[in-house]
């Protein structure tokens, strides 16, 4: 593989033998050490979609836009899914239970003592859980980027990672629509990433001054 890795908003993602399993929707990495840990790759058509997890390892090599892996389907389908709908048990405490001081000693003509014991009652709620590892974040390609001073100054085109440690070392930026002005934001700038938006610690002038590069559509 080359030493440079680029993973692009929406590349095509190629098995071993050529055949097109989906596109790349996330990439996974911790926000500390900038170092990826999976891609997401989006599998089938619009009501049958499944988003799998896809090691960073498998990945064999990468151009503007495609992203070749080196396992066939059958590997890629049985990888874990991005996201998992878990049903949750929550156990509630129907009505107040007296304390002993408040409980009344209900005393019967037998010589057993009458013990109130607490109603209860088991709901199921669903939640989603995301199968990454921890301390890490599925940032989605096309995330916002927001400058210091609060300025929404484009989105994450493309991520560009060193291949030898898959630690990212620039975020490809784009704004416009049918030009589109492309810069490359080195990570010292990255203050924070989450999944829908990137902050830096450089201001929208900052940003506005550095050489770009123009794309057309």
């Amino acid at each position: 593989m080359d030493n440079k890795m680029q993973l692009q908003k929406h590349a095509h993602v190629l098995t071993s033998n050529a055949q097109e399993v989906g596109l790349l929707d996330r990439v996974v990495l911790n926000p500390d050490t900038k170092v990826i840990t999976h891609i997401v790759v989006r599998m089938g058509m619009l009501f049958s979609k499944a988003d799998k997890l896809v090691p960073v390892e498998m990945i064999t090599d990468t151009t503007e836009d495609l992203v070749v892996l080196n396992a066939d389907a059958s590997a890629v389908e049985a990888m874990l899914p991005f996201e998992e709908r878990q049903v949750v048990s929550e156990e509630r405490v129907v009505g107040d239970v007296p304390t002993d001081e408040q409980q009344p000693l209900l005393q019967l003509e037998s010589p057993a003592i009458l013990l109130l014991v607490p109603e209860s009652a088991e709901t199921y709620t669903t939640e989603t859980v995301q199968n990454i590892p921890e301390g890490t974040v599925a940032m989605k390609e096309g995330a916002k980027v927001i400058s210091a001073d609060g300025e929404h100054i484009g989105n994450v085109e493309r991520v560009l990672a060193d291949a030898s440690v898959a630690q990212v070392t620039h975020l490809m930026i784009s704004k416009g629509i049918l030009t589109k002005e492309v810069k490359l934001i080195p990570t010292k700038w990255i203050l924070k990433i989450g999944e829908d938006n990137v902050y830096l610690n450089e201001t929208r002038d900052s940003i506005e001054r550095m050489e770009g590069i123009l794309l057309a559509e």
